[in-house]
């Protein structure tokens, strides 16, 4: 029989259950199977999985867990992300509705450079065809965060190179019951987010709503609405036969639905503007405006046909759409030109940003707002199995796994043009639809891995060999063709075959001494757009050695790795700020990115039995192009530049205090000087954007065993920093802000 220990699940609550026999130590194929199926479906599917799971990964991995999420109250999921090293993020609007997130150098553009999940799903809105993901899961109401780098190449892709981040909703609790958290806070800052569940012996209910939203932190010339509202539901059903079952098994839906709506813009501010008013938005970005719903529904089914096997399948289904209606172009009679060009030379476009910041009237036509108006659908079915086996005194852990996906992008974009007179922005002319973006983009693709966890005496090994079989296609109709009836006026393809191979180790060298290293194979697809059509496939080696210590309140990790790019990918996005064709994907060449992650953690225990909680993580990244080219997307590069947007110090450290009803934690993120153009030596003024320190605050009381208040302040001596320069000008990060409120269960 199997023996027993505590698992922690990645989610609600800690379980005690039964070791799967596809893992333990004793595998006896004659043993009746005991294991907590959301326990089995955790390891198989989410990319840690859980907490014993994520010691024996031979490379770097984090959870962000329940009770961290739950003590600290971030919404933001860039400052939740500030708690992991080697994550690379840029922010973007302060409340991380659109996140920026890149591992290891990665690059950080829309997240579209990593394989980014909810609950082991990809969820990018076409994650083959178009990667870039202008949608987000909530972050708040999610129960955990996973972080899997390097040896997450084999089960987790398309997209291996930088890693994989896994957003783990809440899960259906073990009781009946539920709980519920309002806060508010400055800028009319709010947030309720309820929950309840009905927990049988065979079947379960649950539902949630989180809807959150404020009315922004900046401040539009001549007054207005800068913030956003969020309205989130989430329903999950499942279904489990008798425990006592011959072959166990259960099923599980999930359905949700999203409205995310924000006053947000893409234009920033000069240099000489920021350093006055850092939180001014200019008259001209008035009616930029996002608006987007997205749908889905996911189906488990989890069953164990045999002793030592377990077979996890999922299918699913992901609705999107969005309309980003925000200032394009600019013609002041002279012909189109970017607004990037004002923010590249102010002082020759004077007259450009008077009209901008309402100061002075302008022509007809002269602002240029687009419809940046697509729908994205993605499905797809995928299955593991488990199977635990014995081979002389090495156990093994074997697993199979499959997927079959679909995607595609639909644009059907127009403009509206404007003058502004005294400050308001009056509408003179509306392009035809379709005229500015008239395409689609679809991608199917075929994914299967295999990989071995195998465990002899002090060392576990773990193999692996990943397939990708791709196809993608985008088809392009004429500006003058909405409906579409007259067929395509173009076609790119493209068809790509990638064996992704990988190996890791761990040794325990001693009962606090674990040793690890890995070497993978890092893959990107081109998608559905290239420039002339001939973009090729992004490659490169992942290397990462490293070692984990733990010894009583002592927690020591420090990895180093190197990524050697054969062929970087760069993506044309407005959000990048890209000078070439939007949705093209350039070739970068050979590229390098080395570097060091460092955690370590310690709870001080005091005399009166209160703790202090230590815990610091540093992340060091050097980066360099190794030949020199040029193209719209990284511009023009020399051999020996260091990318953009890529920090080379970041660090977070924490300090709290916890007693039996009440604790405390002060962090501090430091990120330093980014580089936002290729480069070498010290960047110019124009060409970076200033390191910065910011400090953030939480507190809790639990007045009794169902009812807890909170507060929170966000950078707690009001910090005035930029985080970007791209694609118009600065971009101030969030100023000072406090919250308040309760969460009770029932």
């Amino acid at each position: 029989m199997c023996s027993k220990r505590v698992l922690a699940l990645v989610g609600f609550l800690s379980v005690a259950s039964t070791t799967s026999p596809s893992i333990a130590a004793d595998s006896d194929a004659d043993s009746d199977r005991q294991s907590d199926p959301s326990v089995v479906i955790a390891e198989r599917v989410y990319v840690v999985g859980t907490r014993e799971k994520k010691e024996r990964i031979p490379g770097s991995a984090s959870l962000i867990e329940p009770q961290q999420l739950e003590e600290l109250k971030y919404t933001d999921i860039h400052r939740m992300l500030r708690l992991v090293p080697g994550v690379n993020i840029q922010e973007e609007d302060g409340y991380g509705l659109r996140p920026n997130i890149g591992l290891r150098g990665s690059g950080s553009e829309r997240s579209s450079r990593i394989t980014l999940m909810e609950d082991g799903v990809l969820i990018a809105p076409a994650p083959y065809a178009a990667p870039s993901a202008y949608y987000f899961p909530t972050a708040g109401r999610m129960s955990a965060i996973e972080v899997r780098k390097g040896s997450a190449a084999v089960k987790f892709g398309p997209r291996t190179v930088g890693g994989a981040l896994n957003l783990v909703s809440t899960p259906i609790p073990e009781e009946t019951g539920g709980k519920g958290d309002f806060r508010l806070g400055s800028d009319d800052f709010y947030v309720v987010h309820v929950n309840g569940a009905y927990v049988g012996e065979k079947v379960a209910a649950f539902v949630e709503t989180y809807q959150s939203g404020s009315d922004g932190f900046k401040k539009l010339d001549g007054g207005g609405d800068t913030g956003f509202s969020i309205q989130d539901y989430v329903v999950k059903l499942r279904y489990s036969n008798d425990k006592s079952a011959d072959v166990p098994q259960s099923f599980e839906l999930k359905l949700g639905y999203t409205e995310n709506n924000s006053n947000e813009t893409y234009l920033g501010l000069t240099d000489a503007d920021f350093a006055a008013t850092p939180y001014r938005r200019y008259a001209a970005s008035q009616n930029d405006r996002m608006e987007t719903e997205h749908k889905q529904i996911q189906l488990t089914h989890y069953i164990e046909p045999a002793d030592n096997i377990d077979i996890t399948t999922i299918g699913y289904f992901n609705k999107f759409a969005r309309d980003w209606f925000k200032l394009d172009d600019l013609d002041f009679g002279e012909g189109r030109f970017r607004p990037s060009s004002v923010f590249g030379d102010p002082d020759a476009y004077g007259d450009v940003l008077a009209v901008l910041r309402g100061e002075a009237d302008s022509i007809d036509d002269a602002l240029q707002l687009r419809h940046n108006n697509r729908s994205y659908e993605s499905w797809g079915i995928q299955t593991v199995m488990g199977i635990g086996f014995n081979t002389g005194s090495a156990r093994h852990d074997l697993e199979i796994g499959l997927r079959w996906h679909e995607d595609h992008e639909d644009r059907l974009q127009n403009r509206e043009k404007f003058r502004m007179e005294s400050g308001q922005m009056i509408l003179t002319s509306v392009d035809a639809t379709g005229t500015q973006g008239n395409r689609i983009g679809s991608a199917e693709a075929f994914a299967a891995f295999v990989q071995d966890e195998i465990v002899t005496g002090r060392w576990t090994i773990m193999p692996g060999l990943r397939f990708e079989k791709i196809k993608t296609q985008r088809l392009d109709f004429a500006s003058n063709d909405p409906d579409r009836s007259a067929g395509p006026t173009g076609m790119r393809q493209n068809n790509v075959d990638a064996v992704i191979p990988g190996i890791g180790a761990t040794f325990q060298a001693t009962d606090e001494l674990t040793i690890l290293a890995g070497v993978h194979r890092g893959f990107a697809p081109p998608g559905t757009s290239s420039r002339d059509g001939q973009a090729s496939v992004e490659k490169s080696w992942s290397y990462e050695f490293g070692l984990r210590y733990r010894r009583d309140m002592l927690y020591l990790e420090v990895i180093g790795f190197f990524n050697d790019y054969g062929n970087i990918l760069g993506n044309c996005t407005n959000a990048s700020g890209c000078t070439g064709d939007i949705g093209d994907t350039y070739n970068g060449g050979e590229a390098e990115v080395k570097g060091l992650e460092a955690v370590m953690t310690y709870d001080i225990v005091l005399a009166n039995g209160m703790t202090m909680p230590f815990a610091i993580n540093y992340t060091y990244t050097d980066t360099k192009f190794n030949n020199s080219f040029e193209d719209g997307f990284w511009g023009d590069v020399l051999a020996g530049d260091e990318m953009p947007y890529i920090p080379e110090h970041q660090l977070h450290v924490s300090l709290g205090v916890e007693a039996a009803k009440w604790g405390a934690t002060l962090g501090m993120t430091y990120v330093g000087t980014i580089r936002t153009e290729a480069g070498q030596g010290p960047a110019p003024v124009m060409e970076r954007v200033d390191d910065h320190i910011v400090f953030d605050l939480s507190a809790y009381y639990q007045l009794n065993e169902t009812i807890r208040i909170f507060a929170t302040a966000d950078n707690l001596f009001d910090k005035k920093y930029a985080v970007a320069r791209r694609p118009y000008g600065l971009r101030p990060g969030k100023p000072f802000s406090v919250v308040g409120g309760f969460s009770l269960g029932f």
